[in-house]
């Protein structure tokens, strides 16, 4: 690499790590009482997925130790956000799925951050961000292959 790559490359990544911090600060101040980022994170990603997951697949999804997501689960479920049973078919394993009540608690707090993140995106303004997004997700991919 050059010298104007290395300046681009530091310029962009103190951008996003910035980015990155201020946006988990004002997100973490808005969820409900109780609620963490991780638990939220977690919360919506098996809402979305609407699937039975193994904690070892969720930490890899969230690129942390199957130490770390337990602890974050163990939370969870001792809240009642949701279920963890054992795998039928291999009983070494665990699955995890998202409690009525862990729903409710993900749709709580996405009411809590949506005007957050809607606010920043009318303030840089929704066309500059969609021109980022395409970039922001190969370099996100690009950054997931080296891994």
């Amino acid at each position: 690499m050059n010298q104007e790559t290395d300046s681009l490359a530091v310029a962009l990544f103190s951008e996003i790590l910035t980015v990155d911090q201020l946006a988990r600060n004002s997100v973490a101040k808005a969820l409900p009482k109780g609620m963490v980022l991780s638990h939220f994170s977690v919360l919506n990603h098996l809402a979305r997925t609407q699937s039975e997951k193994t904690p070892a697949q969720i930490a890899k999804t969230f690129h942390l130790t199957r130490g770390a997501m337990t602890n974050t689960l163990r939370k969870l479920e001792a809240a009642g956000y949701i279920h963890i049973r054992p795998d039928w078919d291999d009983a070494r394993r665990k699955l995890v799925t998202v409690s009525r009540s862990g729903l409710a608690a993900r749709d709580t707090a996405m009411a809590a951050i949506a005007p957050i993140i809607a606010h920043a995106v009318d303030q840089v303004g929704a066309d500059q961000v969609r021109s980022i997004l395409p970039a922001l997700r190969e370099l996100r991919l690009r950054l997931s292959d080296e891994e």
